[in-house]
């Protein structure tokens, strides 16, 4: 009787594609913010949904004066920062995971401002954040304790001359910003990765605050990605002007506007979450609060270069939070208004909750909608007032819900069964129900969007793995079948993922992340997982996994078949023969991926032994393969020289 014993060896080729230099967006299967389930929200771990109550360390070293040489705040210090402290003289500040920097509310407008020519590196990690917040105690707290981030660069920006003074700071060249005559649009003004600020805001001048992160002319070389901002005493995030690009952002419970763009902002910003609370919004007689507020300049001029900074996969939560019935501060406005000339595109995003879905303010704003200069396409907009998912002004002819409808946008009455759970403010899931419509209707095909859009899809990662050692042992003509299961670790962003297999191989299922394939006979074999996003696109193959099935043969006095010394071998490895082997046969030594080494083929009635030369091989285990036209032999061999 002959004992059947198989060697699996496999072999992963995880295909990794990059994304193109001047691509900025990756494709999505949903629009808003997240992926559906049970992908994880990115805001996992480094966001805070109750800084109010959040105990911060007692600070361990106080900066009262500018910084104007490179400067480093160590992992495991807090500092206090007591007034509005500059970082000037192309200085560097570099902050490490964890600092948690309490801003003094005593000591007038606390701030961080970074001058034209140096740089903020914040390069705080998912699991050590840096925290920019105020110095009062937990409970105590309020919008406008400290004033905020400012960056101040050198790109372009359409102010007379190219240059202007961040409003409610002294006007000199410390708040100057704006390359002037010959902007540099590369500019650089440092990273900021996992950072919070919070209650930011404090009041320089009536109706001059400053935002939780102010961004006067940054250029694209500065690098913005998970930042969130809470209770700002104006607004989240506000651009003038520059092209710095931006992802992952978080707008929380702040006071005017959360994305609020002028000046001729040109860049970029993908996943971005608005959540507003009912009872904060600022004073209608100063401004109305409004998820998104575009001007192309404060007159709604025709000035160079316009702003036209795209954004695409944003999740607006409003005031309404799921009611129409619910009683909301008085200056609450708008998921979006695009006003004053203004160029500015919105993608696959949700609104839901406001209390008015989007408003095209004014001629010039119609005239760019119109002409494809200002986009909204592909949004829903929910749970808004009856006959306000649209705004035009008094007297105007644009037609509005037209233009709304034919550039893809969804208009729902209800917001519910859209996310998974909205509203509560300390455990939120903003990921799409399984039904939910966020899960239909994108499209990265728009010509301004798909023009800074990766063209390849994301990498997926795959691994194959035995389901059990003992899988490969069975007997002459009755051979247990071998199993093994895969792995796949793939971008949320793929709608479809679907594996293939080749002739052979038996799946349990195509469309599940770890699927178990199953295989009868020895050979080579090759699976591929594929990916797309959805219907109308092509699908790509992404992995490709081959794996060889050895059937190895052994006759219980395996000696009779073929036997070989040394083992462990050195320089030489000599076969011997037995008598039940074939006359004609293949002789092959495989290294340990099944990559032939070695090919002899013997004729055993003239030849009954054999030596190979392994002094030119690596170290590591081995295979002796012998094989006539009806049978196969294997068994290891160690080389160690």
């Amino acid at each position: 009787m002959y004992m059947k014993s198989k060697l699996l060896t496999i072999i992963a080729c995880a295909a990794t594609l990059g994304i193109s230099a001047q691509s900025f967006f990756t494709k999505t299967c949903y629009r808003g913010a997240f992926a559906p389930f049970p992908n994880p929200m990115w805001t996992d771990t480094w966001t805070e949904w109750d800084p109010q109550n959040k105990n911060y360390p007692a600070p361990t070293l106080t900066v009262a004066s500018n910084i104007t040489s490179n400067t480093t705040w160590n992992s495991g210090q807090t500092v206090l920062l007591q007034g509005p402290i500059y970082v000037k003289n192309n200085s560097i500040l570099t902050i490490q995971p964890g600092v948690v920097i309490r801003c003094s509310k005593a000591v007038a407008g606390s701030a961080l401002i970074i001058t034209k020519g140096s740089q903020l590196q914040a390069n705080g990690t998912v699991s050590a954040p840096i925290v920019f917040t105020s110095d009062q105690v937990a409970g105590s707290r309020s919008l406008g304790d400290w004033g905020g981030i400012v960056l101040l660069g050198s790109a372009a920006l359409n102010y007379t001359n190219g240059i202007n003074n961040i409003e409610g700071l002294p006007v000199s060249p410390d708040s100057e910003f704006g390359g002037g005559a010959n902007p540099n649009n590369n500019d650089n003004s440092g990273t900021l990765k996992f950072v919070r600020i919070e209650f930011g805001g404090y009041v320089y001048q009536p109706n001059k605050e400053i935002n939780g992160l102010t961004m006067g002319a940054v250029g694209r070389n500065t690098i913005i990605e998970n930042v969130q901002v809470s209770f700002a005493n104006d607004d989240g995030f506000e651009w003038f002007g520059g092209n710095v690009n931006a992802k992952y952002l978080v707008s929380y419970r702040n006071l005017d506007d959360d994305f609020d763009t002028d000046n001729g902002w040109s860049g970029n910003v993908q996943f971005g979450l608005i959540v507003r609370d009912p009872n904060i919004a600022d004073n209608p007689a100063v401004s109305t609060s409004e998820g998104f507020e575009s001007d192309n300049d404060a007159s709604g001029t025709t000035a160079n270069p316009l702003t036209s900074g795209i954004f695409s996969n944003i999740t607006a939560i409003g005031p309404l939070r799921g009611s129409l019935t619910s009683s909301v501060a008085t200056g609450y406005r708008r998921g979006a208004r695009i006003r004053r000339n203004s160029n500015l595109k919105i993608y696959n995003s949700i609104f839901m909750d406001f209390l008015r879905g989007v408003h095209i303010d004014g001629t010039l704003c119609e005239q760019n909608a119109n002409t494809g200069a200002l986009k909204y396409k592909n949004n829903i907009v929910a749970g808004n007032v009856a006959g306000l998912t649209t705004e035009r002004n008094s007297g105007s002819t644009f037609t509005a819900t037209a233009w709304f409808a034919a550039n893809g946008n969804d208009s729902i009455a209800s917001s519910a069964s859209i996310l998974v759970n909205p509203y509560n403010y300390t455990t939120p899931d903003y990921r799409p129900t399984n039904n939910s419509p966020a899960l239909s209707n994108v499209s990265f095909t728009d010509a301004a969007l798909s023009a800074v859009t990766s063209t390849v899809l994301a990498s997926i990662s795959t691994s194959l793995s035995l389901a059990s050692n003992s899988l490969c042992m069975g007997q002459t003509g009755n051979l247990t079948p071998v199993v093994f299961t895969a792995s796949a670790t793939v971008d949320p962003n793929f709608c479809i993922m679907a594996w293939m297999a080749g002739t052979g191989v038996t799946m349990s299922n195509s469309l599940t992340p770890n699927p178990t394939f199953t295989i009868a006979n020895p050979g080579t074999y090759t699976v591929a997982l594929m990916g797309s996003y959805g219907s109308g696109t092509v699908s790509s193959v992404q992995s490709i996994t081959t794996f060889t099935c050895l059937d190895v043969s052994v006759k219980e006095h395996d000696a009779d078949i073929f036997s070989f010394m040394p083992n462990p071998a050195d320089n030489q490895v000599n076969i011997q023969f037995g008598k039940y082997i074939s006359e004609h046969i293949n002789v092959e030594l495989l290294d340990i991926t099944g990559r032939v080494v070695f090919f002899e083929n013997v004729n055993t009635l003239y030849k009954n032994q054999i030596s190979i030369s392994t002094g030119d091989l690596n170290n590591g285990i081995y295979f002796i393969k012998v094989a006539s036209a009806s049978s196969m032999f294997t068994k290891p061999l160690i080389l160690a020289h």
